[in-house]
């Protein structure tokens, strides 16, 4: 359940030059610690001279970074480039699936205006799909964002033998006469994290569910053990062979205390103790907007739930459930997004519809950056014409913006509030806490002009302002290649995207809702695969 599985010590020696660093738990490859020592000392890792990379500063911390970057970015193949030997013997399981071949080519340096709808909810869609099918009647979903994690999860749900159809662009209709719960395709549980959020409902309506390993983005570990420990809780048998099996007979009703506060583990608990005999009091639960959109959803449905929005949810298990139909809310992260996308590009662009209930802590952390954003009724405005300073702490003191569970700053908007920053003037920590890998992408930032010292895994410090020139960078992740789309809108000068299956996953249709704001960015075929 560690996402990367041990395979063993190799059998022979270790080659002379090769990294003899201990495996981590994950079987990342040689510790952290380790090379970071190694190469403090010696510049040399075991006889070997390390050369300096694109993206590191030359100093020994930084190019013990650089390698921690390597191991992370290439851990799922067991081999990485510039260290032909390191990291052999470990089995991965779960693996990154090759985006399509596209690629986005942006003019930079242009002002942008005009008005955008946020899409709905990704994060809240993908578990109402989920819970879906706890019951046998039609299910019409409204305001569904047509992407790529969603399309899949949709292909997942039709392979076990639930009915589901696009009845419009954002419309979804699902009913579940039946399904088989222990028919799911691995292929498609390795392209998307979220396949996870198929346990809770399957067990709770199958009795039963054999789960691939999930996939999803490489930002670090991401662990599933909440998710067994509080199914267990409410009555399930646990095992893992080649993928996750649950059973339950019965579910029912049990006191769960969430050993961390999961968004997709509470998610799993709410769908299950919904159809468990009984009440279930989850505490410490997640209480991000997605999480109460699933609630409210079930409520829909004819749950009895209490304490949505809070740490701890109360619900009243086993009533009959029905179909219904329900407009999943918007996305708070991509408002996050277009609020960086008017700052970097000193644009006024009004964001409507904005769910500005969930924007506290959002609106906070970009007022710390200097950006000020104004509540129309439903709308957000930012103004164009902004001085962007940072605000300095008491006494002077440099400021940090860091993530937290909600209702902080929501981890998946760090990536643009470090893109922010880089055009705003002062210096600001970014910290981001809850991912260890998620920071990385700044070395393609570094590489556009950017002035970033990337301390450790979760810290970076951005002086600002930078000017951005262009450049060709690619996408690691969802929230990378979305900030990556932002740095190349404000560069001066054409900037080629790689790998934009991965904004998409996470966006919909972002080139042209970007153009409808005059922002020059175009679709085109990779060239490197010709």
């Amino acid at each position: 359940m560690r996402g990367l599985a041990p395979a063993g010590r190799a059998q022979s020696p270790v080659p002379s030059g090769e990294c003899k660093g201990r495996a981590t738990p994950e079987g990342a490859g040689p510790s952290y610690q380790s090379l970071r020592t190694r190469v403090k000392r010696r510049g040399r890792c075991d006889g070997a001279p390390i050369r300096r990379r694109e993206g590191c500063s030359g100093s020994a911390a930084s190019l013990a970074l650089w390698l921690l970057h390597r191991l992370t970015r290439h851990r799922t193949t067991g081999k990485f480039p510039g260290f032909p030997n390191l990291g052999v013997g470990f089995a991965p399981v779960i693996r990154t699936i090759p985006m399509s071949a596209q690629q986005f080519v942006v003019q930079g340096g242009h002002k942008l205006s005009g008005r955008i709808r946020p899409s709905g909810n990704k994060n809240a869609a993908l578990p109402i799909v989920a819970a879906s099918l706890l019951c046998e009647e039609p299910v019409h979903l409204e305001n569904v964002p047509r992407i790529r994690d969603v399309e899949t999860l949709v292909q997942l749900v039709q392979s076990i033998g639930a009915h589901a159809e696009w009845t419009g662009r954002n419309s979804l209709t699902i009913h579940a006469t039946s399904v088989r719960a222990t028919e799911l395709d691995p292929a498609l549980c390795r392209k998307i994290r979220a396949s996870i959020l198929l346990a809770g409902p399957l067990l709770a309506r199958c009795g039963e569910i054999r789960l691939p390993p999930p996939g999803g983005d490489v930002i670090g570990r991401r662990r599933v053990d909440t998710h067994f420990l509080a199914l267990q809780q409410l009555g399930a048998t646990f095992s893992f062979e080649d993928a996750f099996v649950l059973r339950a007979a019965k579910l029912r009703g049990a006191d769960v205390f969430l050993d961390e506060p999961s968004v997709t583990a509470t998610e799993n608990a709410l769908a299950a103790a919904v159809a468990a005999d009984g009440t279930t009091v989850l505490r410490n639960a997640a209480s991000e907007p997605h999480v109460q959109d699933l609630a409210k959803f079930l409520v829909a449905m004819g749950a009895s739930i209490e304490g949505i929005g809070t740490n701890t949810i109360t619900i009243h298990g086993g009533l009959p459930l029905h179909g219904c139909t329900y407009a999943i809310g918007p996305d708070h992260i991509e408002v996050g997004s277009f609020i960086g996308l008017a700052a970097v590009t000193r644009s006024e662009i009004t964001i409507e519809k904005a769910g500005v209930e969930h924007l506290r802590s959002t609106l906070m952390g970009f007022e710390r950056l200097g950006v000020v954003c104004r509540i129309e009724g439903e709308d957000l405005v930012i103004p164009g014409q902004q001085d962007m300073v940072i605000r300095s702490d008491l006494g002077g003191a440099v400021p940090k913006l860091e993530d937290q569970p909600w209702p902080a700053f929501p981890a998946d908007t760090m990536s643009i509030a470090l893109v922010t920053a880089t055009q705003c003037e002062g210096v600001i920590v970014i910290h981001e806490k809850m991912f260890e890998s998620r920071l990385f992408f700044v070395d393609k930032l570094i590489g556009m002009g950017a002035r970033i010292v990337l301390c450790d895994p979760h810290r970076a410090v951005v002086v600002g302002p930078s000017k951005l020139h262009s450049g060709r960078v690619e996408s690691p992740d969802i929230r990378a290649g979305m900030a990556m789309l932002l740095a190349a809108l404000c560069a001066e000068g054409e900037s080629i995207i790689d790998n934009v299956g991965q904004i998409e996953r996470g966006y919909e249709r972002i080139d042209e809702r970007l153009r409808a704001l005059g922002a020059k960015v175009e679709r085109v075929e990779d060239r490197r695969s010709k």
